[in-house]
Formats: C-alpha cells, structure tokens, sequence
C-alpha cells in the first residue's frame, strides 16, 4: 500500500523534470557551449594563427563558396589572415572581459547590496546614491576617458565594465534584503542572539543566491555588447589582437564586395548575446517559484 500511495507524487515529480526538460533552451546552451569551446581552445582548435598575414590569400571568401580557399572555411580578410580563426580568439576576448568583469562586479555589488539593505542608514544612503550615480553615467563616455588616459587594452575593458555593473548587482540585492529582512526567521535568529555577520551570510545569503546568479547570466550579453562597440569604436581590445567588434570595424569597408568579413562576426556577437539572454530569462523562471509555471 505504500508503494501505491507513493506513486502518484513519483509521478508528479517525474512529470515537473520533463516539463523543465522540455521547456529548457536547448539550442541557446548548445550555442553557449561552443562559444564557450572556442574560447578555452582557441589555441588548439583555431586552424590557424589569428595574426599571421597572407597577403596572396587576401579577401577569399569563404570555403564553401565559389572561389573559396581550401582550409579557410570562413574566408580571409584584406590582410590573408583567417576569419575562422580570429572569431575563435575573439570569442577568447569577450568571454574574458565578460566574465572577469562580471564576477568583480558580483562580489563588490553583493556585499555592498547586503550592507546597505541589512544595515540601513548612513551606509545605505551613501552606497544608494554612488549606484544612482554610476547608473546614470553613459558607458561609452567613460570608457573614451579611460581609454585617453590610460590607452586601450583588455584590462581597461574589463574595468570599466566592472565599474558600470556592481551597481546593479548592489541595487537588486538591496532590494532582495529588505524584503527578507523582515521574515520571521531573521526576527528569530536576531531575537536568538545571531550576529549581524551570521545572519547576513547564514540567513539572507542563500536566500538571494539565485536572483544574484540569474542577474549575472543576464549580465553577460549586455558585457559582450559593451565590449564588442568598444572595440568597434577603436576604445577597446587593441588591434592585432581579434576582437568581434574590431572585426566588424574593419569590414566595414568591404561590405559590399566582401560580406563575410562582417556578416560571421556580427552573427557571432548576436547569436552569443541572444543566447545568454534567453538562458537567463529560462534560469529566472526555473528559480524563482512565482513565476513557473505548473
């Protein structure tokens, strides 16, 4: 009789895993997993040198289009240096700045979000208005001041980028903390003597975890957008080294007689882009209870 009684709740378990299975973004993960493949092993998979100049191989469209050179899939650029392989170190540069500047941001934003929600105040007046502050300034500006005083380089990217996001991360974990502050469970813990410290990590922490890991999924598009116009505008990774933007920019001219050169990078950074986005917008309904859908 137990086993019976059990059955229907099994069911209703299995049932909930293949509606999340079947509701996942399977093509966006795909997308991510190779980006993410060509980024880590662009050294080894990348059939060729993103730098190497060949100029008797200058402009051949792709490979699998009349007039195409064998061995270079994706075509050349005016300089014979292979677009498949740029794309791949390419995708290098953007997930790095992507996900060095990200997680700077997480961390500084989370705890200053978690100050400024638990303890009230002096702090979370000072800590609001430096976030009013940086939400309000335009990325590009700032990143041409940085790049007229210091000079383009991928670390001056990822500042940046790390500069303009934790204030988001700070104002959402802000806003996450004084809901949950006033739970029953924190008036417990408080009124069991727990310290600020304990209740803060022990007790709101996990609480907010996955709002925080879904920001930062979301995050990450926007971060490649960012560095992808940087590069384009000539304030961001420095030339030779590839970037999609830097890519872009210099096809530009091109266009009409050689499309490769901007079309593959272009679909690069939005299909990446897209991808994340909507893998996040999955990860936020999945983790947050309110919005599944039963």
């Amino acid at each position: 009789m137990a086993d019976t009684a059990e059955l229907p709740v099994r069911r209703r378990r299995e049932g909930g895993l293949i509606r999340t299975f079947r509701r996942a973004p399977l093509v966006p993960a795909a997308i991510m997993m190779v980006m993410a493949t060509m980024a880590a092993g662009a050294g080894v998979l990348a059939p060729h040198s993103p730098v190497a100049i060949r100029m008797d191989l200058a402009l051949k469209p792709p490979s699998f289009v009349e007039g195409g050179e064998p061995g270079y899939f994706l075509g050349t650029d005016p300089l014979g240096r292979d677009i498949l392989s740029r794309l791949m170190h390419g995708a290098r540069a953007s997930l790095l700045v992507a996900g060095l500047s990200i997680g700077f941001a997480t961390v500084v934003g989370t705890g200053l979000g978690l100050l400024a929600g638990y303890s009230g105040g002096s702090a979370d007046i000072l800590i609001m208005r430096a976030v009013d502050v940086v939400l309000t300034f335009p990325v590009i500006l700032l990143a041409l001041i940085f790049v007229v005083t210091i000079g383009p380089s991928v670390w001056v990217v990822t500042a940046i980028l790390a500069l303009v996001l934790w204030s988001r991360f700070a104002r959402l974990v802000r806003g996450e903390v004084l809901s949950w502050k006033e739970r029953e469970f924190v008036t417990y813990a408080r009124a069991t003597g727990a310290s600020p410290l304990r209740i803060v990590v022990v007790h709101l922490l996990p609480n907010i975890t996955n709002s925080i890991v879904v920001l930062a999924t979301l995050q990450v598009g926007f971060a490649i957008v960012v560095e992808a116009s940087l590069s384009f505008l000539g304030a961001g990774i420095p030339p030779p080294a590839p970037s999609w933007g830097g890519m872009i920019a210099s096809g530009r001219a091109y266009l009409e007689t050689a499309w490769w050169l901007v079309v593959f990078p272009a679909l690069a950074v939005a299909l990446t882009v897209l991808s994340f986005n909507l893998f996040g917008d999955w990860l936020r309904d999945t983790l947050d209870p309110t919005l599944r859908q039963l």
